[in-house]
């Protein structure tokens, strides 16, 4: 089993560690439900140190991206960042991931270069697949395991980070990045990203200065009451969103218009894999839709629960559910056939013996004041 560079940080702090990805990560502190509404009302920090980074630079390299990405590659400026995903060449989706357009200042001329962002368990996944398809002019790097990566998020990460940078946070809009000093380490690439819902930063840096760097944004948070943040409220927090997990909520078998990532999913950009598969799903619909939905029993459904009808015929499936911190009742989240997916359908979700009723809602189940 694989550690971050801030295992012994972890430790002191008296976290519950288990096995992630590979890696011995932190689940929770102070409890989930603590670390959920330090985010949503304060800040807070996660080590994601254990996510993966490629690098792909040469003069097809957008060319190879927008082949095995789903979304429009040649819409990136330099200084963005965009959300997407690998479909296989079954319509499936090997994985869901960030790219980001890096500067050229280290390219020869005609060259481009762009920074990959993918799950931890599916790093030698990745690689190898997109090495499959890279048929062209470019080269890729695998610098996960020397990039450490924290994520400080929630209303009052802006106001902790910026006494740290002299890069103006609050001009930073979402889905961009940037690279600055941050407590006295060059070259961050601070990243206006994140998985909560409840805004902040992400942090990339060399894995030899995250310890040091962990241990300046708590210095900065210590009068914002800034907390530790285990990957228990990372999950919460996401699914309160409706954002979806990979091995969860998408895989392989799954495709990107099944699960309501339509929007992620260019087909007019040309030809990429599968996309002549995810064309005809949206010109003749697809069999099953990816739902949210809210219990009226306190009991929380589980991944892999089978969803019935009316007439105790199996429809789906169940592939997150939780007991949401923010809203004190189970949400969830599934696949349905269309019949079911209306916004107020109603379905059964079976636990055990039990048929607990459930209803379709729109996501995000929370909605995150504004300032």
């Amino acid at each position: 089993m694989k550690s971050t560079p801030l295992t012994e940080k972890h430790l002191a702090l008296g976290a519950k560690m288990a096995e992630f990805a590979g890696y011995n990560m932190p689940i929770s502190y102070a409890g989930i439900k603590d670390e959920h509404h330090a985010v949503r009302n304060n800040v807070g920090v996660f080590d994601v140190s254990h996510m993966g980074e490629f690098i792909v630079k040469g003069k097809e390299a957008e060319a190879l991206l927008q082949k095995v990405t789903s979304n429009d590659v040649s819409k990136l400026e330099i200084g963005d960042a965009q959300y997407s995903c690998l479909p296989n060449k079954e319509g499936g989706i090997v994985d869901d991931l960030l790219v980001y357009r890096l500067d050229e200042d280290q390219c020869s001329e005609g060259e481009k270069a762009f920074m990959l962002v993918v799950n931890a368990s599916n790093i030698e996944k990745d690689w190898n697949w997109i090495q499959e398809n890279n048929d062209f002019d470019n080269k890729m790097f695998n610098i996960s395991d020397r990039t450490g990566l924290i994520a400080v998020q929630g209303p009052n990460a802006t106001k902790v980070l910026q006494k740290l940078t002299e890069v103006n946070l609050a001009e930073m809009k979402y889905y961009t990045f940037t690279k600055g000093k941050v407590a006295g380490l060059d070259n961050i690439l601070i990243s206006a990203t994140g998985y909560t819902g409840s805004g902040g930063f992400e942090l990339y840096v060399q894995s030899d200065q995250l310890a040091a760097l962990w241990d300046a944004v708590f210095d900065a948070g210590k009068e914002e009451g800034i907390a530790p943040v285990g990957l228990g409220a990372r999950d919460t927090l996401r699914l309160e969103m409706g954002y979806c997990l990979y091995g969860n909520d998408i895989n392989d078998t799954t495709s990107p218009i099944e699960a309501g990532l339509s929007w992620i999913t260019k087909l007019k950009k040309g030809p990429f894999n599968s996309s002549e598969f995810f064309t005809e799903q949206k010109a003749n619909g697809v069999n099953r839709k990816l739902v949210a939905f809210t219990m009226e029993d306190r009991r929380v459904p589980r991944h892999d629960y089978i969803i019935e009808n009316a007439s105790e015929e199996a429809i789906g499936v169940v592939t997150s559910g939780t007991q949401s911190p923010s809203l004190e009742i189970p949400i969830g989240m599934g696949y349905v056939p269309p019949s079911h997916s209306k916004i107020g359908s109603e379905f059964y979700v079976v636990a055990g013996k039990k048929k607990l009723k459930a209803t379709v809602v729109k996501a995000p189940f929370y909605k995150v004041a504004k300032a």
